[in-house]
């Protein structure tokens, strides 16, 4: 690391004093304790991505484009998510400081830009909290209609505020194990898939029958090829819901224990454990249940319109229904809990760039950042609003809002990754000395940015064909907000683009090789299979 020693000469006087006066306001306030590990990162990621977009929304997915086409925009959004993991772990490993997409954005494009992406980012962690309690709720009244939904919010928002407001390694070996159940509960319907398929069911050997009957591709609207990429595009939103959370990873670079060898392993394992789940997940799914099914579209929160339930059903499996629905349960409260923790580190980010109140840097002698974790806690008090008639409403409208979100946000990363390889161009460091080298570089970076880009502007398609003005606004709110957030902080402060040769590459760098801690404890053969699979 010599070769970038040099960075810091070849800052302004005034560059150099606002890092001063940043990291002293640092020490002083937001004093996040580097305590996760590799695997807390993975698992903290996974517990974020791995929930009702996968268990439920993927239903509907297959019921729009069919088996074929939903796996092909899932393959797809994959692609998109790999260029935005690849991009972020070349910057986090560099620089993994709290908040991390916000702060890149400040640094390296535009202090507007930063702001304006901090916030949606947490908009949408903040709703996707509100989200996952409204999806408990819902569980719940597959054992008991009669219940009110209101009592299993307030039952469940109380216990994930307590466990965020605890040490972070133990927040993230919490995670550890609500996440294993997901994964162990995918594995098993896999299996279960295949032997399904196989003949097992009452419905005898299936094969690929359903992708012949009805077919592969379902039609959207109307009847043609043109129709069949239509329901594919229509998908891709959908399915950028489900990976939305891969990129948590990044958030918790703050708190890494060790940043420059747990980083570049828990992004590549989270993608590639993240990645294979959901492939595999809709191509059972695809064989298993023809894309006309009805059950696929009920839009309800409970195992009734979980794609693994009706698969059972279809292969006359009666008691699997409240097996998945207990899962069910732990899957959104697992992931809920995630929202909660990634929101409140976006907005430590934020205030240490000071674009929210001080007050949230404050952390507990453990290092916990306690009026963030309770502001952001307090959004998930919107799942109340499922009380109203239209709960199935509601939740798709929280559904389109955070998926966009979550868009907008890989999109900036992307881009945020393409002006940090500027300035390091810039300030004559040669990438090759970073502690993780993204492959493919700039093409990589750039696909990324373009198609994350042109699905964020193009995803809310259905709501101008036919016109409707409910529908636009629910896919381009998010986008909206964004904008105005964005020209509101640039009239106010007036500030300008960051030029690269002055980016700051300096303050927030983990320089402090000899003191960085290494998981060199000997390990059991149990420990290195799990290592090895995640």
């Amino acid at each position: 690391m010599n070769d970038i020693a040099p960075v810091a000469d070849r800052h302004s006087e005034k560059s150099i004093s606002q890092s001063n006066d940043m990291e002293k306001q640092t020490a002083e306030t937001a004093q996040l304790q580097r305590k996760l590990k590799s695997r807390h990162l993975q698992f903290v990621a996974i517990g974020g991505t791995v929930g009702t977009g996968v268990f439920i929304a993927s239903g509907r997915s297959i019921a729009t484009a069919g088996p074929v086409g939903a796996l092909l925009a899932y393959a797809f959004v994959g692609t998109l998510v790999y260029s935005v993991m690849m991009s972020l772990a070349e910057m986090a490993t560099y620089l993994p400081i709290s908040g991390a997409f916000a702060r890149y954005a400040a640094r390296f494009v535009d202090p507007s830009l930063g702001f304006a992406m901090g916030w949606i980012y947490f908009f949408s962690w903040a709703i996707t909290y509100a989200l996952e309690l409204t999806a408990a709720g819902l569980v719940i009244q597959w054992w008991n209609s009669t219940l009110s939904i209101g009592i299993f919010i307030t039952i469940f928002w109380v216990p994930i505020t307590l466990l965020n407001f605890m040490p972070v390694n133990f927040f993230g070996e919490a995670e550890l194990w609500f996440a294993s159940i997901k994964v162990v509960t995918l594995v098993g319907f896999m299996i279960f898939a295949i032997c399904i398929n196989a003949g097992v069911g009452s419905q005898g050997y299936i094969g690929f029958r359903y992708w012949v009957t009805p077919g592969a591709f379902a039609p959207y609207l109307t009847e043609g090829p043109k129709a069949k990429f239509v329901g594919f595009w229509a998908v891709l939103v959908q399915a950028s819901f489900a990976f939305q959370g891969t990129e948590l990873v990044g958030v918790g670079a703050g708190e890494s224990a060790n940043p420059r060898k747990t980083m570049p392993s828990a992004v590549r394992k989270t993608f590639w454990s993240i990645f294979s789940l959901f492939m595999l997940t809709i191509f059972f799914i695809g064989i298993l249940v023809p894309y006309t099914n009805e059950d696929l579209t009920l839009g309800n929160t409970n195992a009734g319109s979980s794609p693994l339930v009706i698969a059972a059903k279809l292969a006359g499996v009666k008691v699997l229904p409240d097996i998945i629905n207990a899962v069910l349960l732990t899957v959104v409260l697992s992931a809920a809990a995630s929202n909660v923790y990634s929101g409140s580190r976006i907005l430590v980010g934020l205030s240490e760039e000071r674009c929210a109140p001080q007050i949230l840097q404050k952390v507990s002698k453990r290092g916990v950042p306690y009026y963030a974790v309770a502001f952001t806690s307090a959004w998930g008090l919107l799942a109340y609003m499922n009380l109203s008639d239209n709960g199935g409403e509601v939740f798709n409208w929280f559904l389109n809002i955070t998926a966009v979100a979550g868009l907008i946000a890989w999109t900036c990363i992307c881009f945020c990754h393409i002006r940090f390889m500027a300035a390091l161009k810039a300030q004559n460091i040669d990438r090759d000395t970073l502690p993780f080298k993204s492959w493919g570089g700039k093409v990589l970076a750039w696909y990324g940015f373009g198609f994350c880009l042109i699905v964020t502007l193009t995803q809310g398609f259905t709501a101008f064909v036919p016109w409707s003005t409910e529908d636009f606004f629910i896919a381009y709110i998010s986008l909206i907000l964004f904008v105005v957030m964005y020209a509101g902080h640039k009239l106010w402060t007036r500030c300008s683009f960051v030029k690269m040769a002055e980016a700051d590459l300096v303050t927030g760098r983990f320089e402090d090789v000899e003191t960085e801690t290494w998981e060199e404890s000997p390990r059991s053969q149990w420990r290195k299979a799990v290592d090895y699979v995640f």
